[in-house]
């Protein structure tokens, strides 16, 4: 029931703070930080190797934009957004804008209200948090895995702008000039650095970096919530049978733990759990989860990449367009 699950979270808590407090700056923020700023290391070299009219270095520059622009925008939006880059508040902010309005070009307040509140506050809470916003019933199942990721880099500006209707005009504004600052940074060091010599190649580099890595992370965002039991509003599960159930496991992939990081592949489960927790203390916390939730037989999702490609390719009626069924756990409401 309530007591016995605010229990088990409670004991699975003081495990995973004794390995946190047992750990190192370095481990617990220093790896993800030095991750990010490699990345932000390794844009002059992009644009520079952009250049080039060997193909080969060509391709080599369109790939590192593409792995630094989802790992600044991902990884650090993800991060930042969670708190998990400083202790300061003040900094915390700073890097919460720096990557959601400058680098994602979104807004930073939906952007906490709608992950950090809504999703992990309602986990597969039917209306809530169950990841409606992924699904486009109007898109078959070909269209929406292989071509709708491309309008990624477009549409998220574009939904940014059309939300700050509804928010205070400082805010609004304060947005908007970081969005654009973003991407028209973006545009003239093409232009000037790159030496593109056309406003249309530019922004056509500038689609192509932006949405190498669009299909894994429009995958990843469904792979790991959708298909799992769905709760309604008034008899979801206390907070640990929430997340054994209702979230997922990916392997390790070695270019999404670095573009996306262990929160959003293979530590998605220990993330739901513990959000403050950097991308590397969730992966250093992982053994200790799993062990707790198997030894209480408390479920522990974990599947391949390609088996839930195959799985949504397979079942795409039933879990993109139709309404999930509701799953009723009795006694743990």
């Amino acid at each position: 029931g309530n007591g016995g699950g605010e229990a088990l979270l409670g004991e699975l808590e003081a495990l995973v703070r004794d390995v946190e407090r047992a750990s190192s700056w370095w481990e617990r923020r220093g790896v993800d930080c030095a991750i990010l700023g490699l990345s932000l290391l390794a844009l002059p070299a992009g644009f520079l190797c952009l250049r080039s009219e060997n193909v080969l270095v060509l391709g080599l520059g369109i790939t590192i934009l593409g792995v630094s622009h989802y790992t600044l925008t991902v990884k650090g939006s993800h991060l930042a957004t969670h708190g998990a880059l400083t202790e300061s508040k003040g900094w915390s902010k700073f890097w919460e804008l720096f990557f959601v309005e400058v680098c994602l070009a979104f807004s930073a307040e939906y952007a906490k209200d709608g992950h950090v509140k809504i999703h992990h506050g309602y986990t597969n809470v039917l209306g809530l948090g169950d990841s409606s916003t992924w699904r486009l019933p109007c898109l078959n199942r070909f269209v929406y895995m292989f071509l709708s990721p491309l309008l990624i880099p477009v549409i998220t500006p574009l939904v940014a702008v059309e939300r700050l209707r509804k928010v205070e005009l400082s805010l609004a504004m304060r947005t908007l000039g970081l969005i654009s600052l973003g991407l028209y940074a973006h545009y003239w060091l093409l232009l000037n650095v790159s030496g593109f010599r056309s406003p249309g190649s530019a922004l056509l580099c500038m689609f192509i970096t932006r949405s190498l890595l669009a299909h894994p992370y429009l995958h990843v965002n469904i792979f790991q919530h959708i298909g799992l039991p769905m709760f309604s509003r008034d008899k979801k599960p206390r907070r640990i049978h929430m997340m054994s159930l209702g979230v997922l496991n990916l392997p390790r992939l070695p270019v999404l733990d670095w573009a996306f990081g262990h929160s959003l592949i293979s530590c998605h489960v220990e993330h739901h759990l513990f959000p403050w927790l950097s991308d590397n203390m969730c992966l250093k916390v992982k053994p200790v989860v799993s062990r707790f939730l198997q030894e209480k037989q408390l479920r522990y999702n974990e599947d391949s990449y390609l088996a839930r490609f195959r799985l949504f390719l397979s079942h795409y009626e039933e879990l993109m367009v139709q309404t999930p069924p509701i799953t009723e756990l009795v006694g743990l409401q």
